[in-house]
């Protein structure tokens, strides 16, 4: 048995590092025992050969110098330029990219070492560790951070290589920590130095290159060996799950013995060979694995605060209804620092064998924000219904706005007892008689209260009694008053107003540089940028410990003349206001004070409305927020709602819309509010009932009650499944592409189609296209095409539920399933180009579209049809994405001349319709210019509909239907219409003959005409006629031959025959023959017809003549006509012959076809 691929790339790992040990100690024995002896052979001092040397070493101690450098080395004298070398090798160094580059320089700087131990080494191995060093954390500090990044990159690229170096120094025996000793504890202290002074986790990097290529010297770590993404040639199909299973398995045990992670390999040497002692190794791993640890604690941390941001994002997305530029930019930087740091966690966590953290999962995807998570699916609404937590009945809406409102932080819990005035009991100094107050203060309430509900019952009987009595208006409902209210004297504080310029906090007269003011200015101008909950949260901890009675009047000041169009900031605003409330209650009493002054302003002013309606909007919105977070009293809400009530008009219909949004679910679902403030949401219905308000005033109050109080529904009934249902629509709607179209097809191949309810459910998964993404009905016709091998009778059932789908939306013509309309005319095209259905079913389709539904099939313009309105063009749609999906398939044969006839047919449908939009124009323009690149579009309908009529009359000749050059039969219409035509003539013979009695029958007209003329050949006066209109026509026609050109020629001579539908049936010799511009009325005589012209007149004049037969004319024509007839049949047999024989060839095709079986052979030309 094979050893797996992965034992085989360690076993080649084991061999490397088996090298490499070998090479380091080979090295090592050299430099021990060679260090200080002089050269055999006299040494070259010559200085260009010195600063040659030099110049090459600052160039690079890289393999393409290696040879010349180590040549010099030996040849020249180098005494008196050791220092100069010792400086150059460290350019050198950091130009050593590969390992290759970087075993280079460890043999020269070790040849160097054997020549020069005590002049060159410890020069060269204090500049290494100058160069290891790590960066100054206050020249960092100082720095700008994209500075610092720039700073911090460059510094890990430079130290990289030497950092490499100097590993393999300590190996091979020039860097040492004492005389017998490795340099492995230099090494460890260099790498501890980096790692403990980055905060930032920048020279991260450097130590996992450190452990991909030395873990095992130092560590004793065998690094994870690299195996290749592709998988081998030699893999069998269906192996390879079971192959990977059993590498994570092996991977697991591995992890699960990270001291010797491959239990199938021993140790490559035995401890005495080692190049770095056990003990240096034991704490060079602890060290490593400890500040994994430190990484891994750094992940989770980011981790949790990038969803924060997502969040945060999500939070403002719902404010404003868009993310700012600078957000989203401080979110896409956060995501790349995140995920920089989960790749170098991921390599070290592979490299020291030690287990990822657990991650918290996303809520949301990293990389979008979801709109409406929480309650605003329906499926998360519905299980909320259904617990009955946060549904209709719950004063809040979900999860996150419940946290929002009510878990607020206690500031005791961060705030030292004594800053708050708090003692070690909990109770605030002064506690006895604040309680005393708070008692009196709330029973004060709870009667302010009870008089508001009673006075709202006087008034909702008020209204029912005037509505008994069926008069009255709502203005003057008996019973209400407007109270006055308390005013304030406008001496003391000036009333606020909206273009009030507003006093920044940072400009007071009282600022200066002390330490606490300069901090609560810098904590107010931070504070719009709070928009989160940890940020306000932080806030209220900074002022607590800056509290003072200036500081609040500050803070309330700020607080109150927030701009009017930061309405984003208020809920923050007022959960700041909360948790400082609870152990500084003037902050929320003034700022109620405050708002409830500018409320009543605003009042005043109902009347400016454009100008205050953003004051407005901000303050109801920042009061129902204090209200959620009860530092309003209830009352004062209460009254404010009932001050908007009593003068129901005007901005108080917005008003009231504004706290029922705010604020109006949390009162109605508190039990001390419930019950006033439910009396005045039924005092507003009956209000709103009995005002005539405008729409958009209706609109708001509907909205906002429903908000407030939404009716009752039934939770949404999820659709059961099966599994193999399930299962199936899995592998369509999501799995199905074009890289995994082939196992989608096995899998269905391999399920049981002996079940009804399997093929079932295939049939349904495949004639709902619209189900499916639209770029992948393609592939579903590409299914069917390949299932038609193996069930034939499945495919025919997918063609006749498309082609019944396409019929059924032409007789239901139902806007909302326009989009199923266009998938499956999509699929329908799509099955022709994999060749299961032929293309006269798309030319019946096509013709379909346009004639379905219409008289007679023919659409006339102002002639609506129900289903097919002159202003629908969903028609033109379809027809134009079936041109789109198959049109261009049409190019060639007998299919082209059907496309360009159903073309000519379509122009002229469309120039029945109304003039078209812009989208349904340009679809069209697209579609033709596909097909027909090169179609001159009718711009009439006249136009149209004679290019039709002469199509149809071509089409009709061309099948034989009618008289032609060469026709048929006679027919009864056309005799009817012969004999109407003579009956004309007749008319035009004798007009009066007609009047004042019944117009003759067609059969009449004949007896007449045969009784009356016994002489039936013409008279003297009509050969005369005949023969000057003839002599003239020549002469015309000669005149005009000598003036054209050829191009012209055929144009003239298609305006001498006479149009299709102006020839006649003509009674033929024997049974019943057609004649050429001749036809026999009666034995014994000729009839032709004569077409005469004038000018450019369209209009031609046509004269009946009867000829003798006997005459050289007559039996000339008869004698032509007999030719044609016998040249016709011989044509028509051949063409009979050739399609037996054409259909005896596909019978033949297809027998053996069906005794192939399932072989598929297809011959490329």
């Amino acid at each position: 048995m094979d050893p797996p691929a992965g034992q085989g790339g360690q076993q080649s790992k084991n061999d490397e590092e088996l090298f490499k040990r070998q090479r380091r100690q080979q090295l090592k024995e050299l430099n021990v025992t060679q260090a200080g002896v002089a050269p055999s052979k006299a040494l070259d001092s010559s200085l260009k050969k010195h600063t040659a040397l030099i110049k090459r070493i600052r160039q690079s101690l890289g393999t393409e110098n290696h040879d010349q450098i180590m040549k010099d080395i030996d040849s020249l004298s180098l005494e008196k330029y050791v220092d100069e070398i010792s400086g150059a090798v460290i350019e050198g160094i950091a130009r050593c990219k590969t390992e290759k580059d970087v075993w280079s320089a460890v043999e020269i700087i070790s040849a160097l070492h054997r020549r020069f131990p005590t002049t060159f080494t410890p020069g060269l191995v204090s500049s290494l560790q100058a160069a290891l060093a790590a960066p100054s954390r206050a020249a960092m500090s100082a720095l700008a951070p994209e500075q610092r990044e720039r700073e911090d990159s460059a510094r890990v690229a430079r130290q990289r290589p030497i950092l490499r170096v100097c590993a393999e120094l300590a190996l091979v025996g020039i860097i040492r920590d004492g005389p017998d000793r490795s340099g492995g504890e230099w090494i460890m202290k260099v790498i501890r130095e980096l790692l403990s002074n980055d905060p930032s986790l920048s020279s991260l990097p450097l130590l996992t290159t450190f452990l991909k290529s030395y873990s095992l010297p130092y560590l004793g770590i065998m690094p994870p060996a690299t195996t290749s993404k592709q998988i081998s040639s030699s893999s069998e199909p269906g192996t390879l799950s079971q192959e990977t299973s059993q590498a994570a398995q092996s991977d697991g045990a591995q992890s699960a013995n990270a001291p010797q992670p491959n239990g199938s390999f021993p140790l490559l040497t035995k401890e005495e060979d080692e190049l770095v002692e056990k003990e240096v190794r034991d704490r060079f791993k602890k060290m490593c694995e400890g500040y994994f640890d430190n990484v891994a604690k750094k992940l989770v941390i980011e981790h949790n605060k990038l969803q924060e941001q997502d969040r945060r994002n999500h939070e403002a997305y719902i404010r404003s209804g868009e993310i700012f530029e600078d957000r989203q930019q401080a979110y896409e930087k956060m995501t790349k620092n995140y995920e920089k740091l989960l790749s170098s966690c991921q390599t070290l966590s592979e490299l020291l064998y030690l287990p990822l953290p657990p991650l918290k999962a996303a809520s949301q995807k990293p990389d979008s924000i979801q709109i409406g998570t929480g309650s605003s699916t329906l499926d998360s609404l519905d299980s909320q219904n259904a617990d009955g937590e946060y549904g209709r009945h719950s004063k809040w809406e979900d999860e996150e706005e419940r946290r929002f409102f009510e878990d607020i932080l206690d500031l005791k819990d961060y705030v030292p007892r004594g800053i708050l005035g708090v003692d070690e009991d909990g109770n605030t100094n002064g506690g006895e008689t604040r309680d005393g107050k708070d008692g009196d203060g709330t029973d004060k309430e709870k009667e302010k209260v009870e008089e508001e509900v009673r006075k709202l019952e006087e008034e909702l009987a008020g209204l029912e009694a005037k509505e008994k009595e069926g008069g009255g208006d709502a203005n003057g409902v008996s019973g209400v008053t407007e109270e006055k209210t308390e005013d304030v004297d406008e001496d003391d504080t000036p009333t606020p107003t909206a273009g009030s310029p507003k006093t920044s906090p940072t400009s007071t007269p009282q600022l200066t540089l002390q330490g606490p003011s300069q901090m609560l200015t810098a904590l107010l101008a931070r504070l719009p940028d709070a928009t989160n909950r940890s940020l306000i949260d932080q806030a209220a901890i900074d002022f607590a410990f800056l509290n003072s009675k200036a500081a609040r009047k500050r803070l309330v000041k700020f607080l109150g003349q927030t701009p009017k169009s930061r309405t984003d900031l208020l809920p923050h605003y007022s959960r700041l206001v909360a948790i400082l409330n609870r152990y500084m209650p003037d902050i929320g009493t003034d700022l109620v004070n405050i708002l409830d002054e500018e409320f009543r302003y605003l009042q005043r002013k109902k009347n400016v409305v454009k100008e205050l309606a953003e004051v407005r909007i901000k303050n109801i919105t920042f009061l129902s927020n204090l209200t959620k977070f009860k530092v309003v009293p209830p009352h004062v809400i209460l009254h404010m709602f009932k001050v908007c009530l009593d003068d129901f008009s005007g901005t108080n219909v917005e008003n009231i819309a504004l706290l029922l949004e705010g604020c109006g679910r949390f009162l109605l679902r508190s039990e001390e509010t419930a019950v006033p403030f439910g009396k005045m949401l039924d005092l507003m219905r009956k209000k709103q009932s009995m005002k005539h308000l405008d729409q958009r005033q209706q609109l708001l109050l509907e909205n906002a009650y429903y908000q407030v109080n939404p009716p009752e529904r039934a939770a949404r009934e999820v659709k059961e499944r099966t599994p193999m249902e399930l299962f199936i629509r899995h592998l369509i709607y999501d799995v199905l592409t074009k890289k995994t179209i082939d196992k989608i097809l096995k899998l269905i191949r391999m399920l049981d189609w002996n079940d009804p309810s399997v093929r079932h459910i295939l049939h349904k998964v495949f004639t709902k296209p619209w189900k499916i993404k639209y770029g992948n009905i393609s592939l579903v016709a590409m299914l069917t095409y390949d299932l038609q091998r193996y069930h034939p009778e499945f495919t025919i059932a997918v063609v006749d539920q498309v082609l019944e789908d396409i019929r059924r939306g032409l007789e239901q013509n139902v806007y909302n399933m326009n989009q199923r309309r266009v998938a499956t005319a999509k699929l329908l095209g799509e099955l022709y180009i994999y060749r299961i259905i032929s293309s006269s079913i798309i030319f019946d389709t096509l013709w379909t579209l346009v004639t379905f539904g219409h008289p007679e099939g023919r659409p006339l313009p102002g002639q609506p049809c129900p289903i097919d309105m002159p202003d629908d063009f969903f028609r033109i749609r379809l027809v134009c994405v079936l041109l789109d999906t198959c049109g261009m398939c049409f190019d060639r044969g007998p299919q082209m001349k059907k496309l360009d006839n159903f073309l000519t047919f379509f122009q002229m449908y469309i120039l029945c319709k109304d003039p078209l939009p812009m989208d349904i124009e340009f679809m069209l323009n697209d579609s033709l210019e596909a097909v027909r690149p090169k179609l001159v579009m009718y711009k009439t309908y006249e136009e149209a509909a004679t290019a039709v009529d002469e199509m149809f009359v071509a089409a009709l000749q061309n099948a034989g239907l009618i008289t032609g050059d060469d026709s048929g039969d006679e027919s009864g219409d056309e005799d009817e219409r012969r004999e109407e035509n003579d009956e004309e003539d007749i008319e035009k013979i004798d007009p009066e003959a007609a009047v004042d009695e019944r117009a003759p029958s067609p059969e009449a007209v004949l007896l007449k005409s045969s009784s009356t003329h016994e002489n039936l050949g013409p008279t003297e006066d009509d050969d005369a006629e005949f023969a000057k209109e003839l002599a003239k026509l020549v002469t015309e026609s000669t005149t005009e031959t000598r003036k054209v050109d050829k191009k012209t020629a055929l144009a003239l001579w298609e305006s001498t025959v006479p149009p299709p539908g102006m020839r006649k049936k003509r009674v033929g010799e024997d049974n019943d023959d057609d004649g050429e511009g001749s036809a026999e009325t009666e034995e014994g005589v000729m009839t032709f017809t004569v077409f005469t012209k004038k000018g450019n007149k369209q209009q031609a004049n046509t004269r009946q003549l009867a000829i003798p037969a006997e005459a050289p004319l007559a039996v000339q024509t008869r004698t032509a006509q007999m030719q044609d007839k016998v040249e016709q049949q011989h044509l028509k047999q051949l063409v009979l012959n050739y399609e037996q024989r054409e259909e005896a060839e596909e019978l033949k095709a297809l027998e053996t076809r069906n005794r192939a079986g399932a072989i598929k052979i297809r011959y490329l030309g």
